[in-house]
């Protein structure tokens, strides 16, 4: 199926739940990500959850990760470029909405991309090869493009894998996991 086919389809897919599905859905997917071998990393990089577009609840990770004290990085959109900016989440960041609804910080400490050891990614649909349909912006693309080729690349996903995602581009970056409420999808390169 092609990307704008996969977008249309889990978007539908997605505004069918309720908040407690999302809910319940979001803590299976926290659970499942405690089985992957990426504890012994320091830096993470994590999104902050669009409500309005029914996102995976990310709230459960970010207690994982605070739990395990690591350093846990979010990002601020720059429309003008489509890139991201990455800064330290702490007790002192402050969070103000963007325009499409998405939480961010206002400001902060700079953390490079080469720094990101592991990543947690928002995406609508995904393939058993490991590729990847998000919102088509390139963001994603762009900011894991700039990371190390040791950094970790897990999807976040409510819904098991396609077979395959038709029109794969060159610059599209491939998950090493994706996890969803019921699988843990691992990806050899």
């Amino acid at each position: 199926m092609n990307k704008k086919n996969l977008r249309k389809k889990y978007k539908e897919l997605r505004a069918q739940f309720n908040e407690d599905t999302i809910e319940d859905l979001s803590m299976d997917i926290a659970n499942n990500l405690l089985q992957l071998p990426i504890w012994e990393r320091s830096f993470y990089h994590i999104f902050l959850s669009i409500e309005k577009q029914k996102e995976i609840n990310t709230e459960f990770v970010l207690h994982i990760l605070q739990g395990k004290d690591k350093n846990i990085v979010v990002s601020k959109s720059n429309f003008e470029n489509s890139t991201l900016e990455h800064f330290l989440l702490t007790d002192t960041t402050v969070l103000r909405m963007n325009s499409l609804g998405i939480p961010e910080p206002a400001d902060g400490i700079p953390i490079s991309e080469q720094m990101i050891e592991v990543v947690f990614i928002p995406l609508l649909a995904f393939d058993v090869q490991g590729n990847r349909v998000g919102y088509g912006k390139g963001f994603y693309d762009k900011f894991l493009a700039n990371c190390t080729a040791e950094t970790i690349k897990i999807g976040l996903s409510f819904f098991k894998a396609e077979q395959e995602i038709d029109e794969i581009s060159p610059t599209d970056i491939c998950l090493d996991y994706c996890i969803t409420p019921f699988d843990i999808y691992e990806f050899k390169k």
